[in-house]
C-alpha cells in the first residue's frame, strides 16, 4: 500500500516509527495504560459504566463516544488503523474471521511472541494487521461495533507521527494523549465519560 508519497509500505514505515518513537515496548494494546501513564485516560462507553451495548440507542451511544474523542483526536488526519489476530506459530495462521471480514486490506506489520508460559504448548503468537485512512467520523465504525460487541480485541488507531493512540476495547477506550497536558485537557472535556463507578477504572 504506497502512494507517489510516501513509497514505502505501510509495514516498514508504521514498525520502524514504532521502534523509533514508541520504545517502551511492543505496539500491544492492552499495555498501553501501563507504558503511557501519564499520558493515558481511559473512558467509558455507556452511562453507568454499562459494558455491553444490548439494543440499537446504546450501540448508537457507544459509537458517538468512540467518534467524538477519535475526532478530536485525528480530524483530517491519516491515521493507522491496527487490528489483532493471534496463531500458536510465528507465521500463523491467523485468520479471525470477523477480523478479516472487516479490515480486508490491512497489511502484516508485526509478529509479537507471548512465550512467557514454561509450557511451550501454550505458547502464542500476536499479529498486528495495519492499512492506512484518512480519519472521518464513522469509517472505522465497523471494527468499533465489533470491538464494542466483543467480537474483536487489540484495536487502535493512530496518527502518522505516533503522537496520540485510541484503543477501544468492550467498555471503553483507552486514550494516550502527546502530553500529560493535553490529557488532562481531554479527560476535562468529557469528565462524565470517566469511569466514576468503578473503583479499578475498568
Amino acid at each position: 500500500m504506497t502512494s507517489a508519497e510516501d513509497p514505502y509500505p505501510v509495514p516498514a514505515r508504521l514498525a520502524a516509527l514504532w521502534r523509533a518513537r514508541r520504545p517502551s515496548g511492543p505496539p500491544v494494546a492492552h499495555a498501553f495504560r501501563g507504558s503511557y501513564a501519564d499520558r493515558w485516560v481511559r473512558f467509558h462507553s455507556l452511562p453507568g459504566s454499562k459494558r455491553y451495548p444490548e439494543s440499537p440507542g446504546e450501540y448508537a451511544t457507544v459509537l458517538a463516544r468512540y467518534n467524538t474523542v477519535l475526532d478530536e483526536l485525528f480530524a483530517g488526519q491519516d491515521v493507522f488503523v491496527v487490528t489483532t489476530d493471534w496463531s500458536t506459530s510465528p507465521t500463523g495462521p491467523a485468520a479471525h474471521p470477523t477480523r478479516r471480514a472487516l479490515h480486508p486490506g490491512a497489511a502484516l506489520w508485526w509478529t509479537e511472541a507471548d512465550d512467557d508460559d514454561p509450557d511451550s504448548g501454550f505458547h502464542t503468537y500476536v499479529h498486528m494487521y495495519a492499512d492506512v485512512r484518512r480519519w472521518e467520523r464513522g469509517c472505522a465504525d465497523g471494527l468499533l461495533r465489533a470491538v464494542a460487541g466483543d467480537e474483536l480485541a487489540g484495536v487502535f488507531l493512530t496518527d502518522s507521527g505516533l503522537r496520540r493512540i485510541h484503543h477501544p476495547y468492550d467498555g471503553g477506550a483507552d486514550v494516550v494523549l502527546a502530553t500529560p497536558e493535553e490529557r488532562d485537557r481531554l479527560r476535562e472535556r468529557h469528565r462524565a465519560w470517566l469511569p466514576h463507578l468503578s473503583p479499578s477504572g475498568s
